[in-house]
């Protein structure tokens, strides 16, 4: 970056209203990163004649190899527009699923997100995904329609052919848009062609165009049409240079720190706004009481740890002692800076509305932090990703004296990426890593251990089943092992909309309400019993423990006890030492004994599980397994092969629909079938066909294959080979 250019942010960094924070995020191959690299070549950054092909923004080794983007990059730039310099901090995010968690907290950082869609394709699955995540945090959107080109000289469309294709393309993100935002804020960002927040072109070829553009330099869209014909994409990239419409377009209608502040601090803060500090967020005050969140962690083998931070109130600045609220740490910061691609810009402090740079702070991902010494405050909330980790493998090192520096480095990995979560059995040294897909942890954790000079033994995939229930039990009996407390407990099953209510809503209506009776009300419309839901004793990840006795002398002394019992049989399971989902317990009466010193833990908790399994044992049990749902685009003439391969690993397909020569099959797969799945599907394709991820649900195993999946797991295990039975 030159000294001009450097100079030119310095400028703009203080003033927020002239600062833009932006991703671009889109599905696989739409050509984000080609578009990214021509507003850098915008920036001055790289020259002209390299955007769209140099993938500047992919500087990891793998990324080159693979031609995908796994890693989130950050930019810092500046734009002029109307006469005026705006500092624009963009991130470029990856578009295969594996990597979404990057997509994820990116979003955390930014305010606004240009989705870019491919012409030929339409929108795709993670399109959708891409939005939902960054509606989830408030961000805004506008749409970049890329690859016209194709449309003209490869597919010959007429214009009133494209025009189709362009309405369809922005009535299926607008769609999105609804179904993932509140009503008044879906009115108020709908995007449309004349208003100016759709743009379309090509990054390849690097030129764009837009209805504002088009009616401040003359130019029509039969103009772009003669001139693609005519092969003149020089002449449109002078005439319609794709940086200046497309960071117009984000300027224009994608919103200002403090503008977005407005409805952003609500969406992911849970503190209230009517203190110092909120007001200050609201404000986002560069004088105010410093509060950050890291949204991207690395380990720079040169400078250290450094933690990408969005800061949304007060300054950050070289040597302060900041305050971490999850890790309760404090921890330097050795240098600030912005991003510049691979390299960091050094500069003494970096204000609030920025995307900032920290060397030396060892926080993890998602991580609130404020100055030492400043009053504690509520922390942000924990960037959640749409989809959980579904793929394990066993790691363990070739050399034994090679395991401390695997344990530190795997630690690292999970702080970077909280999509990775890592197992450690510290004595034996055999460790868990679950991650999105085997690309996740194969890119994110594999290559990166053997990049740090760690051999490792790695083991096939393994898939986290869950374990459940079927129908209610009877009332069973669970005994102490002093034969002095008694309890009885059933179990029954809850649907699935109410255990999804408890998975993704639960927790945060608890912290949020000030009235029990809203979180009540919350679980009677979600399908549970009125007096149920008053009776709560806990909640734990996809379960709900429920007190049905009527006065049962001393249970405040003992609930404790039968809570972490709770815990302990949802987190292993007695078929398979899965984790169990779907289950309500019910406690329906207990006799304790008189003294205390009888009932405590040792005593309560065996009870509790005890009476708990048998109950489990007893309601048709069964294995739940991973599945998800695809989306496979193939040519209509190998559609037949494509659902061949389905139906061989035991799949289902939902939907068919053919498009011209092309066929969209939806179809629900076992994510243990998966392996192997896009190799094999290409095959039988020809190399065309290729399938996204729409969703991922839990579903009972085929009732045949149950028991021998279950003794294989117990044998992986080293549990006994024979099924549990009920203990009378």
């Amino acid at each position: 970056m030159s000294d001009k250019a450097l100079e030119a942010i310095k400028g703009v960094i203080n003033d927020p209203e002239h600062i833009r924070n932006i991703a671009i995020a889109a599905h696989i191959d739409h050509g984000k990163t080609t578009l990214t690299d021509n507003l850098l070549a915008r920036a001055g950054m790289i020259s002209d004649k390299l955007a769209g092909d140099q993938r500047f923004m992919d500087f990891d080794d793998q990324e080159a190899e693979r031609g995908i983007t796994i890693y989130s990059a950050n930019i810092s730039m500046v734009h002029e527009h109307d006469g005026e310099d705006h500092l624009i901090n963009l991130i470029d995010t990856p578009g295969h699923v594996d990597f979404g968690g990057d997509v994820t907290r990116a979003m955390r950082a930014v305010d606004g997100v240009v989705v870019l869609v491919d012409a030929v394709d339409g929108v795709m699955p993670q399109t959708e995904t891409v939005m939902k995540q960054a509606l989830n945090e408030g961000v805004k959107p506008v749409l970049f329609i890329n690859k016209v080109d194709r449309l003209i000289e490869e597919m010959q469309l007429t214009p009133e052919e494209m025009q189709k294709r362009f309405t369809k393309i922005i009535r299926e993100v607008n769609t999105a848009l609804r179904k993932y935002a509140d009503e008044e804020t879906a009115e108020e960002w709908s995007m449309a062609v004349n208003d100016g927040t759709v743009a379309f072109g090509s990054a390849l070829k690097n030129w764009a165009i837009s209805v504002p553009y088009m009616e401040d330099t003359g130019i029509t869209f039969g103009d772009i049409i003669e001139k693609v014909n005519e092969g003149d994409h020089e002449g449109l990239r002078e005439e319609a240079p794709i940086e200046e419409v497309v960071l117009d377009m984000v300027v224009e209608h994608l919103e200002d720190p403090r503008k977005s502040a407005r409805y952003r601090i609500p969406a992911v803060w849970p503190g209230d706004p009517d203190t110092d500090v909120g007001r200050s967020m609201a404000e986002q005050n560069a004088d105010g009481p410093l509060v950050g969140v890291v949204t991207n962690v690395e380990d720079d083998e040169h400078a250290g740890t450094i933690a990408t931070a969005r800061l949304f109130s007060g300054t950050v600045s070289e040597g302060d002692q900041l305050y971490g609220l999850g890790s309760q740490k404090t921890e330097r910061a050795q240098q600030v800076g912005i991003y510049s691609g691979p390299r960091k810009l050094n500069i003494d402090s970096v204000p609030a509305g920025n995307i900032a740079a920290i060397t030396g702070p060892d926080f993890s991902t998602g991580e609130t932090f404020i100055r030492e010494g400043d009053e504690e405050i509520t922390a942000f909330e924990q960037i959640e990703h749409v989809f959980e980790p579904v793929v394990t493998k066993s790691i363990e090192p070739k050399r034994t004296s090679d395991l401390p520096k695997l344990i530190e480095t795997l630690r690292k990995r999970s702080k970077e990426d909280n999509t990775i979560k890592v197992d450690i059995d510290e004595e034996t040294g055999e460790t868990k890593v679950s991650g999105l897909g085997e690309l996740h942890i194969e890119a994110k954790v594999e290559r990166h251990l053997e990049e740090k000079g760690i051999d490792i033994n790695v083991s096939e995939p393994i898939v986290v089943f869950r374990e459940g229930i079927s129908e209610a039990s009877d009332v069973r009996v669970g005994k102490s092992p002093n034969r002095h407390n008694k309890l009885e407990i059933s179990v029954e099953p809850i649907d699935d909309e109410l255990r999804n209510f408890l998975k993704e809503e639960y927790a945060d209506l608890q912290r949020e309400s000030d009235d029990q009776t809203e979180v009540r009300d919350a679980l009677v419309e979600h399908g549970m019993d009125q007096d149920e839901a008053d009776n709560i004793m806990e909640v734990y990840e996809e379960n709900v423990f429920v007190n049905s006795s009527r006065g049962i002398k001393n249970l405040r002394e003992i609930q404790e006890y039968l809570v972490t019992a709770f815990h302990e049989f949802c987190d292993e399971g007695p078929m398979a030492n899965e984790p169990v989902i779907g289950l309500k317990v019910k406690l329906h009466d207990a006799k304790l004994h008189e003294d205390a010193i009888h009932r405590g833990p040792a005593q309560m908790i065996p009870a509790t599980k005890g009476a708990i399994k048998n109950g489990f044992l007893n309601a048709g049990p069964q294995l739940i397994e991973p599945k998800q749902i695809l989306r496979i685009d193939t040519p209509s003439d190998t559609m037949g092969d494509a659902m061949t391969e389905v139906n061989n690993r035991r799949g289902d397909i939902i939907d068919m629909d053919e498009e011209g020569d092309s066929a969209i099959i939806q179809c629900k797969l076992p994510v243990e079938e998966l392996f192997g799945f896009e190799a094999a599907l290409k095959s039988a394709t020809n190399g065309k066909g290729f399938y996204s991820l729409v969703d991922l649900i839990y579903e009972p195993m085929q009732r045949a294959l149950q028991e021998e999946k279950m003794m294989e797991i117990r044998e992986r295990k080293g549990m006994k080979q024979e099924m549990p039975q009920v203990e009378e």
